[in-house]
This record gives C-alpha cells, structure tokens and sequence, in this order.
C-alpha cells in the first residue's frame, strides 16, 4: 500500500517523511500550489497591518495564511496585544507561534476535537466575541481572479459558515486574501510518476477538496484507474468531493499525523484481511 501525500510543496515533503518514519511507503506529490500575492494586492496585505489592533481577531484558515500574511508586515510592526489569532489546528497554531503570537494569544480547537475545522474553532473562541467586534479572516484565493475564493476543508464552507455565525453574533466581518493557490505545474517526468500510482494499491491522502479536482485534471488519461484507490481525507467534505469524483472507496481520518497514522493503519489490515 502506497500512501501518497497531497499537501502543498513544503507541507507534503514533511508529512511524507513522517508517514516513511511510521512504516508506510509515502510519497509528496503536492496537488495544490500556493504562490504570493502581486501588486495591489500585495499592497492592500501590508497595509492591513496598520489597522490591526482595531481587530478583536483574526482567524488565519491555514499555516500558509499566516505565513504569507507575516512575510507582508512592514517593518517594525508586531501582533497587537489586545487581538486574539485564531488557528484551526495545531500546524497554524505552531506557525504563528514561529511568527511571534504568544501561545496565550491564540485560540484553537481542542486537540481531542473530532474535527479540525470552523465549527470547533467557533466553540473554542466563539465565547470571545461581542456585537460590534470586528475579526479579520484571512484567506487564500485561487489563483484565477475571477474564480470564487477557496479556503477550509471543502471548497470554502468553513470560511463562509464562519463569517455568517460571527455576523449572527453581532460581529463586523472583513475578508482578505494573503496567498493565491491553484493546480500544480506537473513536468512530464512528475506526470509520468503520478501516472504509475494510479491503481488499487495507492491511498491518496487529501487535506483539500480542490486537490481531488487537480489530480483528475492533470491525469485524465487515467481516470478509471485513479478511481480505483483509496482517498483517504481529513474532513468529511473532502472525502464527499473524492466520492463524488467517483473513488469506490473513501475513509475519513481525524486531521493531524496521530489521526491520519491510525486510519492509515486500519486500511492497512482490512486490506491484509481481504487480499
């Protein structure tokens, strides 16, 4: 069984190693590619800086949100004290702590929460919040202009469910774009590579609906063949985005390596037991 990992470039190669240091054949074939903003876009990112105490708080929806939002800051400007950061998991919560957060300055999900989303982050900081707060989300968009954000697990739920329970709370909402993201540009060597893992023994590991989505556009040759292993996903909307892509089987693993390693472990014996 061939675990193959998803995540974008940096991300993938570390969780790739990991699963090899756990006993699994895991590969990095980054299915989503992150690139930095340009121009007026990078403009508005840094000039956010400068309004940001006035934020009760800022929700970053990845690790990649908060480092390209710091990597924008203008010199001399630090995280205000007053605002709280709010990270779906611990790989956000780390990387804003690399960027300076204090630990105390950031709410997230409890480590034994079932899911690793908006929903759990609203219960962990949702008490926070006032009517006529405001809370900065910062996102990433793809990297067509005219195509719709895409952010949380799915293809922007997390982001929009959110926005509209912290508006319900009486909270004022600003959205802004840190990173843009789209598809990988595979070299025929990285294609033809991908190509042989299509097949019943090879466990695609998505932490992103819009990474299903990639890996049919750029092998559409092999198709039939990809459908016919396993997607193993971190949220239950992206494993109804493999599905519904047409994989015969689909598993949800809790988010995080002790998640992913544990279901990973269980295909591996109902494979054993029915090979």
């Amino acid at each position: 069984m061939r675990v193959v990992v998803t995540r974008p470039a940096a991300e993938g190669r570390a969780w790739a190693q990991a699963l090899r240091e756990a006993g699994f054949d895991a590969a990095a074939l980054p299915l989503i590619a992150i690139a930095p903003l340009a121009g007026t876009d990078r403009a508005a990112l840094g000039a956010c800086w400068h309004g940001l105490a006035e934020y009760r708080a800022v929700m970053f929806v990845s690790a990649a949100a908060v480092q390209h939002f710091f990597a924008a800051a203008p010199a001399g400007r630090h995280w205000p004290d007053a605002c709280r950061a709010w990270s779906p998991g611990p790989g956000t919560s780390a990387v804003l702590r690399s960027c300076g957060v204090a630990a105390t300055a950031i709410d997230a999900p409890a480590a034994d929460a079932a899911q690793l989303d908006s929903e759990a982050l609203w219960e962990a900081a949702g008490h926070r919040i006032a009517p006529g707060d405001r809370v900065l989300i910062v996102r990433g968009a793809r990297q067509a202009p005219d195509e719709t954000p895409d952010d949380g697990p799915g293809t922007g739920h997390g982001r929009a469910w959110m926005a509209e329970r912290l508006a319900r709370a009486g909270a004022g909402v600003t959205t802004l774009a840190a990173y843009r993201r789209g598809a990988p540009a595979w070299s025929a060597a990285e294609a033809a590579r991908a190509a042989t893992w299509a097949g019943p023994d090879t466990v695609w590991l998505f932490s992103n609906s819009e990474a299903v989505g990639h890996l049919f556009a750029l092998l559409p040759p092999h198709a039939a063949a990809l459908r016919g292993g396993v997607a193993l996903a971190t949220h239950p909307r992206i494993a109804a985005a493999a599905k519904a892509a047409g994989f015969a089987r689909t598993e949800v693993a809790r988010p995080g390596m002790a998640g992913v390693l544990e279901a990973l472990r269980g295909l591996d014996r109902s494979i054993e037991s029915t090979g």
